[in-house]
């Protein structure tokens, strides 16, 4: 049933991102508004298909690469349709729905794990995986965010007011996003590495090994705390922030798939 309900969603991630291109191909924020409720709705049936996989089959983003990948577009989506509650951002969806699609397709080739490693058991691992994706989503968040601060920012100065410009978002909503993002996702991000590193002490005896991830993780917290002391305490925002968001981003992607290039001991994700 779960990987009914996965189907299910990642056809509405699809039709979404279809009715978000329709919305720029012909400048309209109608078709976005309708989209944003299709992205809805294949929200939801994603978090019951999640549901069902914890609860029935007691999987959770920690058993393999496919089930995090599935947990992280179920985050950067909800992450996304929070903001729609506050700001009107509903263009910005035409960036979020197709990063969605494209893991949701990434992850539909592990739907066949039923078990989880002896190894992977207990909260530790869980609360490791779970907070390190949901602040990894928020920050990605940002940086979609931050691409289309760019975007809109470089058309203003050029004074190409066109009807892309008008579509996206307001760059004082796009700037908050980024901002709210990293002050929620950093420490989320924080406290996910946190309890990663007291289950490693407990099982292998050592809170650091030196491994390609964590050294990599270690790179991708340091540039996130660089931007949220440059964001408090020197007050940086618009495009500088933009732009350090974004490359931030860039070493968590490959902390993602750096296990593909680098021997690590997280080789079971």
């Amino acid at each position: 049933m779960d990987i009914l309900f996965f189907k299910a969603a990642l056809f509405g991630y699809l039709l979404s991102t279809c009715g978000y291109m329709a919305s720029l191909i012909l400048k309209r924020v109608s078709a976005a508004r309708i989209s944003a409720w299709v992205l809805l709705a294949a929200f939801v049936l994603h978090t019951v298909s999640l549901g069902l996989r914890a609860g029935g089959a007691g999987l959770t983003p920690a058993v393999n690469l496919h089930e995090a990948l599935s947990f992280f577009s179920w985050a950067i989506s909800g992450g996304y349709l929070a903001f729609q509650l506050k700001t009107r951002t509903r263009v910005l969806g035409a960036f979020v729905s197709p990063a969605a699609l494209i893991l949701m397709l990434a992850a539909a080739s592990g739907l066949d794990v039923i078990s989880i490693p002896e190894s992977l058991e207990g909260g530790l691992v869980a609360a490791h995986v779970i907070l390190s994706l949901t602040g990894e989503a928020l920050l990605g968040l940002a940086c979609l965010a931050g691409i289309a601060y760019l975007l809109q920012d470089r058309w203003l100065k050029n004074r190409r007011v066109t009807g892309y410009s008008r579509l996206l978002p307001p760059l004082g909503d796009l700037d908050r996003i980024g901002h709210i993002c990293l002050l929620i996702g950093f420490p989320l991000l924080t406290f996910g590495i946190a309890a990663g590193s007291i289950w490693a002490g407990s099982v292998w005896g050592s809170h650091w090994s030196w491994d390609s991830k964590q050294i990599l993780t270690s790179l991708a917290w340091l540039a996130y705390a660089v931007l949220l002391h440059q964001r408090l305490a020197i007050g940086w925002t618009g495009r500088k922030a933009a732009v350090l968001s974004i490359a931030a981003f860039l070493f968590v992607l490959f902390t993602l798939i750096g296990n593909a290039f680098f021997r690590s001991v997280h080789n079971f994700v």
